[in-house]
């Protein structure tokens, strides 16, 4: 018998992973998109490629995603239901609203994935890749603004990050591991 999620602190619902965020079997996989939704390279690529055309053409009758926004589609042929499209910030700094913009598109997902029906969502290490933002200053942010989300949206289960390689999870599990004892 499963926990009853609003009785589960919300970073008890935050899993960390290795792997294949193409091949999550979730209710939502969160993109790392950029504000022209036309695919791109990494985690963007990757999810464009494996789940399609359908992606691409809903994502061009949508047409545009501002910065610390989302947006969500079908999932094509991927495992989940949908994508949501998460725009982060890319990297001047620290001084161009950064971190704000960034918090934004994971709480916006989450939201987006709450009226969507969506229990479980897989979301990439949005900003850290092409956009520049270093792990080690994006990793609270995205957990704690993902944390705070879950608290408001107890009706979602399980938040997976996935990551490609064992040192941005490493860089993860160190900043969960601060907001755990926060908490």
């Amino acid at each position: 018998m499963q926990a009853d999620p609003t009785q589960v602190a919300a970073y008890e619902r935050i899993e960390l992973a290795l792997g294949d965020i193409t091949r999550e079997h979730v209710d939502a996989i969160v993109n790392a998109a950029n504000s022209a939704l036309r695919g791109g390279g990494g985690v963007d690529g990757a999810i464009h490629r494996a789940g399609g055309p359908e992606i691409m053409a809903e994502c061009r009758k949508i047409g545009y995603c501002a910065p610390g926004e989302a947006v969500i589609t079908a999932a094509g042929k991927l495992p989940a239901r949908f994508v949501i499209h998460a725009v982060g910030p890319v990297w001047q700094g620290g001084g161009a609203d950064e971190e704000l913009l960034l918090a934004s598109c994971h709480e916006r997902a989450l939201e987006l994935a709450r009226e969507h029906g969506c229990r479980t969502v897989a979301f990439p290490a949005i900003s850290t890749g092409a956009y520049g933002y270093p792990a080690r200053l994006a990793a609270p942010v995205a957990l704690a603004a993902t944390n705070d989300a879950l608290i408001r949206l107890p009706r979602i289960e399980k938040v997976r990050f996935v990551f490609v390689d064992e040192e941005m999870r490493g860089v993860f599990e160190q900043a969960l591991a601060l907001l755990e004892k926060s908490a």
